[in-house]
């Protein structure tokens, strides 16, 4: 935290936007769905904890993340134990129904403001190598992602601003809800979140027609549209159908991922 609070710059944040952590609710941790293995935890893990992520998996000794955080935070988890490292998710700047960052996944836990205190904050995402951080009491940050500064960044996908919490994310303490998409409901994830102890709300869902997906194949290829036309049910892909596809082993996992950033892309609820 001083490390970061070092770089900062601007006035304080608005204690009022929310911090949010989106991730695949159906997934699986060491073969455990995993919103049951937060139930047994009581904590939401990083990768290097979990061995999961809905990014790139390099959270180990040397790897990328590993370097990426050495980086931001001055050396200060070098040597830490896995459960104690930070929690990645986003500030909700632009208020979105289904979180900041949807890339993640199609859910996310809504913190409660007091976390904000011990967060820090990086734009653009760290895998982009960022030189713009933040602390609550001193944060640029929302104006250089609402600026759109970066046009390589789109801003459905990756115009999000970056947070880490530092401490234990507990899920009774620290959580104001879990959000989840309707193609979830009657689902063993819908029956798995009422374990975790905060509350559950529901966001307007993610949809995405296969006329859509097939008329923007360009935006990840033409892989991602052939996997969209095989998951499909009626002509429509929703992140219940993805999710169930990933826990088949059946399908590239990179593929799956470019299909999720097109339902995020193409059929996502409300302002990008």
């Amino acid at each position: 935290m001083r490390h970061v609070a070092g770089l900062a710059v601007g006035g304080p944040l608005d204690p009022t936007l929310p911090l949010t952590l989106n991730f695949h609710p159906d997934r699986l941790a060491d073969g455990v769905p995993i919103l049951r293995r937060m139930a047994e935890d009581g904590v939401y893990l990083s990768q290097f904890a979990t061995g999961t992520s809905n990014g790139g998996l390099t959270a180990h000794p040397g790897g990328d993340r590993w370097h990426w955080e050495s980086r931001i935070f001055g050396a200060a988890y070098d040597a830490a134990p896995a459960r104690v490292r930070p929690v990645y998710g986003a500030l909700n700047h632009r208020l979105r129904a289904v979180g900041a960052a949807p890339r993640f996944g199609s859910a996310h836990f809504r913190l409660v403001p007091e976390v904000l205190a011990r967060s820090t904050f990086c734009y653009p995402d760290s895998s982009a190598e960022p030189t713009a951080f933040g602390v609550a009491a001193r944060c640029d940050l929302v104006a250089r992602a609402s600026a759109g500064d970066l046009p390589a960044l789109d801003p459905a996908l990756d115009g999000y601003v970056e947070a880490h919490v530092h401490g234990q994310v507990a899920l009774a303490r620290d959580v104001a809800a879990l959000v989840l998409d309707p193609s979830h409901r009657g689902t063993p994830v819908a029956e798995a979140a009422v374990a975790l102890g905060c509350p559950v709300e529901w966001h307007p869902g993610f949809r995405l027609s296969l006329e859509v997906l097939e008329a923007n194949a360009g935006f990840r290829g033409p892989a991602a549209v052939a996997l969209g036309r095989r998951l499909a049910e009626h002509g429509t892909l929703d992140p219940r159908m993805i999710g169930d596809a990933a826990r088949s082993g059946a399908h590239d996992a990179q593929e799956l991922k470019w299909l999720w950033h097109c339902l995020v892309r193409f059929g996502t609820p409300g302002q990008p």
